[in-house]
């Protein structure tokens, strides 16, 4: 935890049996998006990460290749229970949802061509950019009162959604300045 992160109490480690459970739940409830709910998960309701480690964390899992929340259920797991933990973590994650993807799949196949299937995914995307924002405003939070993190969230911003760089090239050079700005402050 960091000095600027607010004081919480960290739980015990979970084992491989927790972490499955942990993460069943959140693959059930993240139907169309489940980032927002596993901060929730992670941080305010199962404990086992603050919210500095969580956004820290997820920065890493953001820069690996893969889906971010599958990234982030492996490395947590890993963390708490080893490979034992990791596979877990990702089986729990992914086994709802993979059986009812399937099966709404199947139906929307079926389906697609009704005006009112097709206004039911024009309202759930516009409720999913809602939950990113949301999110992205609480991952921000534990780096607000730090100027140089604020300034390299900004530039990969800009440089993504307005100047529409490449996502990988960018990411490389907006990790190297904030690891190398971590790297100034901390001597």
């Amino acid at each position: 935890m960091t000095a600027e992160s607010p004081t919480i109490a960290i739980a015990e480690r979970p084992g491989p049996g927790a972490l499955f459970k942990g993460f069943l739940g959140l693959g059930m409830m993240g139907f169309g998006g489940v980032l927002p709910l596993a901060r929730r998960m992670l941080v305010e309701e199962r404990r086992w990460l603050d919210p500095a480690e969580f956004t820290e964390l997820l920065g890493l899992c953001q820069f690996l290749p893969g889906g971010n929340v599958i990234n982030l259920s492996v490395a947590v797991g890993l963390r708490f229970g080893g490979v034992p933990g990791a596979f877990a973590s990702l089986l729990g994650l992914i086994a709802a949802p993979t059986a009812i993807l399937i099966v709404l799949g199947a139906v929307y196949d079926r389906f697609s061509d009704d005006p009112h299937v097709r206004h039911l995914f024009a309202g759930l995307a516009a409720a999913a950019a809602g939950l990113l924002v949301a999110m992205a405003a609480r991952i921000a939070w534990p780096i607000r009162r730090d100027a140089g993190a604020i300034a390299v969230a900004g530039l990969c911003f800009v440089a993504i959604a307005v100047l529409r760089l490449p996502l990988l090239p960018t990411m490389v050079v907006m990790a190297s300045l904030g690891a190398l700005l971590a790297s100034w402050r901390l001597r």
